[in-house]
């Protein structure tokens, strides 16, 4: 089983040399893994979904801007965890980037109090989406074990069908069903149909 790592990577996005360096120093010096890009090209070019990290990204930047790649990431269905960088001026677009999923901003010059406790936050976010993803993952595993007919008598189990009513609704024999059941439930790794429940309809299920 995969464990979680307990930091994570920053990505910081930026093409001002000083506030990569600014940023890279100061969140090294908290014993952050921080990697650092020039442009959203580049990022997107390196960036790995599977990591558990989050990004620090300019609104305004040559080539693609912070916007255009936080658009880019949404397409993407990217969990990643975002605060944009910003100018006094910028704030009005950084609360609309917000509305868009975006943790939160922060203004130029970076205040270290206010800078660490928000990428803590933001890898918290990070930590979970990575847990989802392994339950997921894992879930995804166990139902790939099923045939084609017993996903269908799994399908009537979780809406509640009773085995007589699985018979009637897919033409078979009671007997069939329960073995079905039997087999579904050793695939599984289930002992009770809440466990079936819980596997079917994702973490969020309940007994």
């Amino acid at each position: 089983m995969s464990l979680i790592p307990k930091k994570g990577t920053i990505y910081v996005v930026d093409d001002d040399e000083a506030v990569r360096d600014s940023l890279q120093w100061l969140l090294e010096g908290k014993d952050y893994r921080v990697r650092c890009f020039d442009s959203a090209e580049s990022f997107l070019a390196r960036y790995d979904p599977r990591e558990v990290a989050c990004l620090i990204v300019d609104i305004r930047m040559g080539g693609m801007t912070g916007l255009e790649l936080q658009d880019r990431l949404i397409e993407r269905n990217s969990p990643l965890p975002i605060v944009f960088i910003t100018g006094h001026g910028d704030v009005p677009m950084a609360v609309n980037t917000m509305k868009k999923g975006a943790l939160d901003f922060i203004q130029k010059p970076f205040n270290e109090d206010e800078l660490v406790p928000l990428v803590e936050r933001m890898l918290d976010h990070a930590r979970e989406a990575f847990t989802g993803h392994q339950q997921a993952a894992s879930r995804d595993a166990l139902l790939s074990k099923l045939t084609g007919r017993e996903s269908q008598v799994l399908e009537r189990i979780v809406a509640g069908r009773l085995n007589k009513q699985i018979a009637d609704d897919l033409g078979i024999s009671i007997k069939t069903v329960e073995a079905h059941r039997a087999n579904i439930m050793e695939k599984l790794n289930a002992n009770t149909v809440a466990d079936l429940l819980k596997i079917a309809l994702g973490p969020t299920a309940k007994a």
